[in-house]
C-alpha cells in the first residue's frame, strides 16, 4: 500500500504495518488508520502516519523502553473492543513531544494495540502518577536545532 507523507515523501507500506483506531485518537476521531513506520532498525521511536493525511503524523515510542514499572491499566471491555485475551498480547505506545529542550511523552493517553488484529485505541488514565509531559531526554543545542 502505497501513502503519502509530508516526511518521508510516498511510502510503500506492508499491510500487516496498518493501524486501525475505530474511534480515532483524542482530538483527531475522523482519522482511523495509521501505519507504523520505522526509521531504522536501531531506533526507538517510530512514526504513527495517517493513512488518510499526509500532513498527520505522531513519534511514538514505547514506554516499558523508558519506565519498566509503567502500566496502562485496561478494562476488562476495552479488552474486549479491542479483540485482546491477555494483556500481554498488546503492545503499548505513547505520544513523543518536543517541549522547549526536551522530548516528553503522554503517559496519561497510552496507545494500546492488539499486535494480532491490529486494532487500537488511546486510553485516558485517571491515575495521577503519570503526567502528559513526563520528561524522557533533554536535548543538546545541536539536537534541538535537528528537530525544529
Amino acid at each position: 500500500m502505497l501513502i503519502q507523507t509530508t516526511r518521508f515523501g510516498p511510502v510503500d507500506i506492508d499491510e500487516s504495518r496498518i493501524i486501525d483506531f475505530p474511534a480515532g485518537l483524542l482530538g483527531f476521531s475522523s482519522y482511523k488508520k495509521f501505519a507504523l513506520l520505522q526509521p531504522d532498525d536501531n531506533g526507538v521511536f517510530f512514526w504513527l502516519q495517517s493513512t488518510d493525511s499526509a500532513d498527520l503524523a505522531f513519534v511514538v515510542t514505547d514506554p516499558a523502553l523508558w519506565l519498566p514499572d509503567f502500566q496502562a491499566n485496561i478494562r476488562k471491555e476495552q479488552m474486549e473492543e479491542l479483540g485482546l485475551r491477555e494483556v500481554s498480547d498488546a503492545q503499548v505506545l505513547v505520544i513523543v513531544n518536543k517541549r522547549e529542550q526536551s522530548l516528553t511523552a503522554n503517559l496519561q493517553g497510552p496507545l494500546v494495540v492488539n499486535s494480532a488484529n491490529r486494532t487500537a485505541m488511546q486510553l485516558v488514565l485517571a491515575e495521577k502518577k503519570w503526567s502528559t509531559r513526563h520528561e524522557l531526554v533533554k536535548l543538546a543545542e545541536t539536537q534541538v536545532a535537528k528537530i525544529a
